[in-house]
C-alpha cells in the first residue's frame, strides 16, 4: 500500500446480527486481519453485544442494538423487546452517518447486504448513498458468506442485483467455489460477475495441538454458536447419551450466551436426572482446542460453525437450522456430508435415537484434510490492500 495520511488509512466495517452472533464473529476475524496493517480499523454493530469477542486491534462502536425474536427474521425489536419504530430508526441511521463522517474511511465494509438484511435498508441505503458523495470516494466493498438464502420474491432478487451493481466496487464471497458458488443461490450474479472475488472461508486460526486432560479430550462436544435456537438440538443430545455407544464418555453441552434462562432450566434439571456424565456450560473461550481434542462435535450448520469444525479437524455431525424456510445450513451440511467430512441429520428428523446413530456414525470417520480453502482472512486482506492502492490512484 502507498505512504498515506494515517488519517485516510480507515476501514469501517458494518456488521448486524439478528438472531444468532454469527455475522458478527466472521467480521470480528476480518477486522483482526486488516487491523494487523491498517492504521485504523472501527466495527460499526448493530446486533446485542457479544461477550469475549476478540477483535484484536480493531475498535468497536455499539450501535442501539436491533435483534429478531422470531426465526423467520420478520419483525425488528430493540434491546428490551420492543418494536423498533421510526424514531428509533432515524437515530441509528443519523449514528451511523456521522461515524462515516468522523471516521472518513478509506474502504467501506457491509458486511451481507445487499444480499441480506434488507430489513436494514433504512439505514444502509442512506449510509451508501452519503458514501457514494464523499470526496474522496471511499472503496466500497461487501462482505458475504457463500451460500445465500433461497426461495426469496422475484422482485427481491432484482432490488439486490440493482443495488449491487449501483453502490458497490468489490465484492468479497468468503467461501470456495469448489463447494458452493455464488450464484448458485444469487442467480444474478452475472450482473456483476468480475467483481466478484472468493476469499475461502474466514476461519480461525488451527488450535493448539488436543492433549489428554484438556476440557473436551475424547468427548462429545455439542454447540449452539450464539444459542438463541439450539435448545432443541440440546435436550435431544442429553437424551441421545444412553442409546449411544459413546455413553461411557463425557458429554459437555456449549449452550451459547443467548440462550433463554427457561431453556438452560430444562437442560440443567435433564442432565440432573440423566445421573451425571453431562457437563453444561454456556461457552469457552478456548472452545476451538476443545473442539479439537472432542471424540465427535454436534452442532448446527452455520458458516461459523462449520468453519470452526474444519479449523480442528474435528469428527462431526452437523442439524442444520431448517425453521422460518431457512436453507443456507442445509445445503451446506450436505455438500459437507458429501464429500465425506460430517455426518448430516436434517432437523425434522432431530430426535434422540437417530441423534445417537449419527453420533455413532462420525465417531466412526477419519476427517482428514478440509476439503475447502481456510485462508479467507489473508486472501481478504491482501485483496483490499490491493484494491485500495487502485483506488487511492483514481481517487485519492
Amino acid at each position: 500500500m502507498t505512504d498515506r495520511p494515517t488519517e485516510q488509512r480507515r476501514v469501517l466495517i458494518y456488521v448486524q446480527h439478528l438472531l444468532g452472533s454469527g455475522h458478527l464473529r466472521r467480521a470480528a476475524i476480518l477486522a483482526r486481519a486488516l487491523a494487523s496493517t491498517i492504521a485504523e480499523v472501527r466495527i460499526a454493530s448493530g446486533g446485542l453485544p457479544v461477550p469475549d469477542l476478540s477483535i484484536g486491534a480493531a475498535r468497536l462502536d455499539q450501535l442501539e442494538p436491533v435483534r429478531c425474536e422470531r426465526d423467520d427474521f420478520s419483525a425488528l425489536t430493540d434491546a428490551n423487546g420492543a418494536p423498533v419504530d421510526d424514531a428509533f430508526k432515524a437515530r441509528r441511521r443519523d449514528r451511523l452517518l456521522a461515524l462515516l463522517s468522523e471516521t472518513q474511511p478509506g474502504a467501506l465494509i457491509v458486511e451481507m447486504f445487499p444480499f441480506g438484511r434488507r430489513q436494514m435498508r433504512f439505514e444502509l441505503l442512506p449510509l451508501l448513498e452519503r458514501a457514494r458523495a464523499m470526496t474522496p470516494q471511499p472503496l466500497i466493498v461487501c462482505s458475504v458468506r457463500d451460500i445465500l438464502q433461497t426461495g426469496r420474491k422475484p422482485e427481491r432478487i432484482a432490488e439486490a442485483a440493482d443495488w449491487a451493481v449501483t453502490f458497490f466496487d468489490q465484492i468479497l464471497v468468503h467461501g470456495d467455489p469448489a463447494l458452493a458458488r455464488f450464484e448458485e443461490t444469487f442467480p444474478p450474479a452475472d450482473r456483476f460477475a468480475e467483481r466478484i472475488h472468493y476469499t475461502g472461508y474466514l476461519a480461525p486460526e488451527p488450535p493448539s495441538a488436543a492433549r489428554p486432560g484438556y476440557p473436551g479430550w475424547d468427548e462429545v462436544v455439542v454447540s449452539a454458536g450464539g444459542g438463541a435456537v439450539g435448545a432443541a438440538l440440546m435436550q435431544a443430545a442429553i437424551e441421545a447419551r444412553r442409546q449411544s455407544r459413546l455413553a461411557a464418555k463425557t458429554w459437555r453441552l456449549l449452550t451459547g450466551h443467548a440462550i433463554a434462562p427457561k431453556a438452560r432450566a430444562e437442560l440443567d434439571r435433564a442432565a440432573k436426572t440423566a445421573g451425571g456424565g453431562i457437563v453444561i456450560e454456556e461457552s469457552r473461550a478456548d472452545f476451538l482446542n476443545v473442539l479439537a481434542a472432542s471424540a465427535v462435535s454436534v452442532s448446527q450448520g452455520g458458516y461459523n460453525t462449520v468453519a470452526d469444525i474444519l479449523s480442528a479437524g474435528a469428527r462431526a455431525v452437523i442439524v442444520p437450522f431448517a425453521a422460518g424456510g431457512e436453507t443456507e445450513q442445509t445445503l451446506r451440511a450436505e455438500r459437507l456430508a458429501a464429500r465425506g467430512r460430517a455426518v448430516m441429520l436434517a432437523e425434522p428428523d432431530l430426535d434422540p435415537a437417530r441423534l445417537a446413530q449419527a453420533i455413532d456414525a462420525a465417531a466412526a470417520t477419519s476427517p482428514g484434510r478440509s476439503p475447502v480453502d481456510l485462508g479467507g482472512a489473508n486472501t481478504s486482506l491482501r485483496m483490499l490492500r490491493s484494491w485500495l492502492k487502485s483506488h487511492d490512484a483514481r481517487h485519492g
